[in-house]
């Protein structure tokens, strides 16, 4: 644990001196609450809270695909991370502190959105509501987590910026982020539940207001966190392969 903890504090450091990471996984959820919510729901509090608990869903999956994804990928082409790797401690440290530093990013990559929901909005949560939405957030962002060290360690740093900037809109969109949640299209309701997205955003509607999650999208969610898993390790696996043998 000790190790863990040396190792996340060593990958904040690293973003702190360059902040431009962590405000850019702020901006795109921050800037559609202003543009999106406060005008058009802010002054209803069952539509403001269910959407800025969306903004939240939405703000933990960039910072996660991107600062696992993008970060893992640029690390690998650094030779510290080859020195790292040949250490006796193993993996397990580096991995538990990433995950640590990653969850401490996209904690604060939440703070603007949950600022303006609370002073442009009418939204509202009992503190019941606040410690279970943060529950649900640590849940949801478990496939986005692992899909992010998946893409991190099977593509180069190019190619894992390009394909994390190509998956999470419509990941967003398709899981239904962008509207209230019984007023999605049609064709999103239909292809909303088969998408991680979508269970995420439904275990907080559920923490912060009266909503019922959709069984068949929390199986979906439990089975994207399972699959995401699986190919992050083999992702790692074969990259260790790869270098090192």
């Amino acid at each position: 644990m000790t190790l863990a903890l040396v190792h996340a504090r060593y990958q904040l450091l690293e973003t702190v001196r360059i902040p431009i990471a962590l405000i850019g996984s702020a901006f795109f959820p921050a800037a559609s609450m202003l543009f999106f919510v406060v005008p058009f729901a802010g002054d209803d509090p069952v539509a403001a809270t269910f959407a800025t608990a969306s903004m939240v869903t939405f703000s933990i999956m960039v910072s996660s695909l991107f600062t696992y994804g993008v970060g893992v990928a640029d690390d690998r082409s650094q030779p510290w991370d080859g020195y790292l790797r040949t250490m006796a401690a193993g993996a397990a440290p580096r991995f538990a502190g990433r995950i640590l530093a990653g969850m401490a990013m996209s904690l604060v990559s939440l703070v603007p959105v949950v600022v303006i929901g609370a002073l442009f909005t009418a939204a509202t949560v009992t503190p019941a509501g606040f410690l279970l939405g943060l529950g649900a957030v640590f849940v949801g962002a478990l496939p986005f987590t692992l899909m992010g060290l998946a893409i991190g360690y099977a593509l180069p740093l190019k190619a894992a910026l390009v394909v994390c900037q190509v998956i999470f809109f419509p990941l967003a969109f398709g899981g239904g982020l962008m509207s209230s949640p019984d007023q999605a299209p049609a064709f999103i309701q239909t292809i909303a539940p088969y998408l991680p997205t979508r269970g995420a955003v439904e275990l907080l509607w559920a923490a912060v207001g009266d909503f019922r999650p959709d069984t068949k999208s929390l199986v979906i969610l439990a089975i994207w966190t399972v699959a995401a898993g699986a190919v992050a390790v083999w992702a790692y696996r074969r990259d260790e392969g790869r270098r090192f043998r």
